[in-house]
C-alpha cells in the first residue's frame, strides 16, 4: 500500500496539470487525457500502471452514473425513452452480433469468443461524447438521447458479456434463458434503484445536517450499484434509476445549504474521476501491447482494423432505420413525433465513442476458461484498446467539425433563443410574485415598513434590469454590466476588510464570517455572469 501512495499522488497531480494544459490548448479533455496517458505509458523508466477492472466497475463508474442520472432531466429521459432504448439495447445487441460475425468469418474466431469481443466493444462511452458535445450548441433532444443511451447501454453490454463468458467456459448457450435473465435483471434493478433513491432522500431529509447529507449522497451510488452487481446483475441500471429518482424528487427534500455544498463537492469528484478514467485508459497501452507475441501482431492488427471499422459502420446501419422505420410503420408515432432531420440522425450515428468501461470489461476476462487458457485473450485486449483509440481520438476529434459541416448549430441556436425567452419569462414571473408578496407584507401591519420599502426597491430594480434584457430590441445588457460591476465592488470590499484584519481591527472569526459572505456573493455573481454569457452566445 505504501508503494501505491506515491503513484496515486502522481496520478492526482497529472490529472490537475494535464487538465490545465487541455484547457489552455482548447482540446477535448477525454482525447487529451487518453493521448497523454499513452505517451506517459511508453516513456522510458515509467512504472507500469495496472488498471484493476474492479476499480473502474466498482469505484469509478458508480458515482459517474449516479451524477449523470441526477443531472439528467427525468422528463427528457421519459419522453425520449423509445430512441434511448433502441440505441442502448437494440444497437448494442446488433453491434455485438455484427462484431462476432465479422471476427468469426474473417478471422476464424469461435462464436463465443466473438460475442465476448462484441459485447466489450459494443457500448459507446458514457463520458466522452458528452464532454465533447456539451461544448457545442446542439438541440437538447440530441444530447438527451445520447446521454440516456450512454447511461443504460453498459448494462446491456455487461449482461451480454456474462453470457458470452459462460458460453466460452461451458460451451453451452440458451437464447431464451439469456432473454429471461436479462428481463429479470433489468426489472429487478429498476425496482431496487427506485427503492435506494427513495430511502436515500428520506434519510437525507431526516438528517437535516448538510455534511451528513452530503456523506449520504456520496454513499448512495455505491449502495445502488454494489448489491445488484454482486448478485450477478450489472448494477448500472439500478445506479442510473437512483440518480433519476433523486433528480425528480430531490428539489422538495434536499435543503438549499446541502445543495450549495453538494454541488461543488460533486463537481470536483466527477471532474476528477472522468479525467482520471481516460488517463488510466491511455496508461494501459503499454501493458496491453507488451504481452502480445511478435508473430501474433499481423492477425491482431487485422482484427483491430476490422472491429474498429465494424463498430463505426454498424452504428450507422442501425441508427437510420431505428430513427425512421417506427414512424413509417406506426402512424401514432409519426403524429406525436415527426421525423427529425437526417443531420441529427447522422450525428447520433457518428457519436459512438468507446471508453474506459470497454477496457475494464476486457481486463476482467478470466485467464482460464474450461480448464485451459482463455482463447485469444491478448488479441481481445489489444483490439479493445485500438477501438477506443480509433473512436475516441478519431471520431471525438472530428465531432466539432461534423457539427459545423452539418450546420446543426443553427438548429441549436433557434432552440436556445426559444429557451431564453421562456427562461426570462419564468424569471419575470418569479419577481412579480416577490413584489406581490411584498405588497401583501406591507399591508398586514406587522412587517417593518422600511424593510418592505428597501426590498421593494431592490427587487423592482432587478425586474427592470431583467425586463430590459428580455426585450430583444434593446441592445444594452444592464444585467451583465451590473454583474461585472458587482464583482469589482466585492473585490474593493475584500481589500478594505483585509486591511482591517492586517491592522488587527478584526478577529479571525469575524474575518472568516465576512469572507464566507463574500464568497457566496461572488459565486452568485459569477454564476449569473456565466449564465448571461451563455445566453448571449446562444
Amino acid at each position: 500500500m505504501h508503494q501505491s501512495l506515491p503513484l496515486a499522488l502522481a496520478l492526482i497531480l497529472a490529472v490537475a496539470l494535464l487538465s490545465v494544459a487541455a484547457r489552455r490548448l482548447r482540446a477535448a479533455t477525454p482525447v487529451f487525457m487518453l493521448l497523454a496517458g499513452v505517451a506517459l505509458g511508453f516513456m522510458p523508466g515509467m512504472p507500469a500502471v495496472a488498471l484493476d477492472p474492479d476499480v473502474v466497475l466498482l469505484i469509478l463508474l458508480p458515482p459517474l452514473l449516479y451524477a449523470s442520472g441526477v443531472g439528467m432531466s427525468w422528463r427528457g429521459f421519459r419522453s425520449n425513452l423509445r430512441p434511448i432504448l433502441l440505441l442502448a439495447i437494440g444497437c448494442v445487441l446488433f453491434t455485438a452480433a455484427a462484431v462476432a460475425a465479422v471476427v468469426h468469418y474473417a478471422l476464424g474466431l469461435s462464436w463465443p469468443v466473438g460475442f465476448v469481443l462484441g459485447a466489450i466493444v459494443s457500448p459507446p462511452d458514457a463520458l466522452a461524447p458528452m464532454a465533447v458535445l456539451k461544448r457545442i450548441r446542439l438541440p437538447r433532444r440530441v444530447l438527451t438521447i445520447l446521454e440516456g443511451e450512454s447511461l443504460v447501454n453498459d448494462a446491456t453490454a455487461l449482461v451480454i458479456l456474462s453470457f458470452a463468458l459462460m458460453a466460452v467456459d461451458t460451451g453451452q448457450f440458451s437464447a431464451l434463458s439469456a432473454l429471461g435473465r436479462f428481463i429479470i435483471i433489468v426489472s429487478g434493478e429498476i425496482a431496487f434503484g427506485a427503492l435506494v433513491g427513495y430511502a436515500a432522500l428520506r434519510l437525507r431529509h431526516l438528517a437535516n445536517e448538510p455534511r451528513a447529507e452530503i456523506l449520504l449522497s456520496l454513499a448512495t451510488p455505491f449502495l445502488a450499484f454494489w448489491p445488484p452487481h454482486s448478485l450477478g446483475g450489472s448494477g448500472v441500471v439500478a445506479c442510473v434509476v437512483t440518480g433519476l429518482f433523486v433528480s425528480w424528487n430531490g428539489p422538495g427534500l434536499i435543503r438549499p445549504a446541502t445543495r450549495l455544498q453538494g454541488f461543488f463537492i460533486w463537481d470536483v469528484i466527477t471532474w476528477s474521476i472522468e479525467a482520471l478514467a481516460f488517463l488510466l485508459t491511455g496508461l494501459q497501452a503499454r501493458a496491453v501491447t507488451a504481452s502480445m507475441p511478435a508473430e501474433d501482431w499481423p492477425l491482431t492488427l487485422k482484427a483491430a482494423a476490422l472491429v474498429s471499422g465494424a463498430i463505426i459502420i454498424v452504428r450507422f446501419i442501425w441508427v437510420f432505420p431505428a430513427t425512421y422505420l417506427p414512424r413509417l410503420l406506426f402512424a401514432y408515432i409519426r403524429r406525436r413525433d415527426p421525423p427529425p432531420s437526417w443531420r441529427l440522425a447522422f450525428l447520433v450515428g457518428f457519436a459512438g465513442l468507446r471508453g474506459v468501461v470497454s477496457l475494464a470489461a476486457a481486463l476482467s476476462i478470466p485467464l482460464m476458461a474450461g480448464g485451459a487458457p482463455f482463447p485469444q485473450r491478448d488479441l481481445i485486449l489489444v483490439v479493445t484498446l485500438a477501438a477506443i483509440l480509433v473512436t475516441l481520438v478519431g471520431l471525438g476529434t472530428l465531432l466539432p467539425v461534423v457539427v459545423r459541416g452539418l450546420e446543426l448549430g443553427r438548429l441549436g441556436a433557434r432552440e436556445a433563443a426559444t429557451n431564453k425567452r421562456q427562461e426570462q419569462a419564468a424569471r419575470l414571473a418569479g419577481l412579480d410574485a416577490v413584489l406581490a408578496a411584498l405588497d401583501e407584507a406591507g399591508g398586514d401591519g406587522k412587517t417593518n415598513a422600511a424593510a418592505v420599502a428597501a426590498l421593494r426597491r431592490r427587487h423592482t430594480d432587478r425586474r427592470t434590469h431583467l425586463a430590459s434584457t428580455a426585450d430583444e430590441a434593446t441592445p444594452d445588457d444592464p444585467v451583465t454590466d451590473a454583474t461585472l460591476l458587482q464583482l469589482r465592488l466585492i473585490k474593493a470590499e475584500r481589500r478594505a476588510v483585509a486591511l482591517a484584519y492586517q491592522e488587527n481591527r478584526l478577529t479571525d472569526e469575524a474575518r472568516r464570517r465576512i469572507e464566507r459572505e463574500f464568497d457566496l456573493e461572488e459565486a452568485r455573481a459569477r454564476h449569473e455572469h456565466a449564465s448571461e454569457s451563455l445566453r448571449a452566445e446562444d
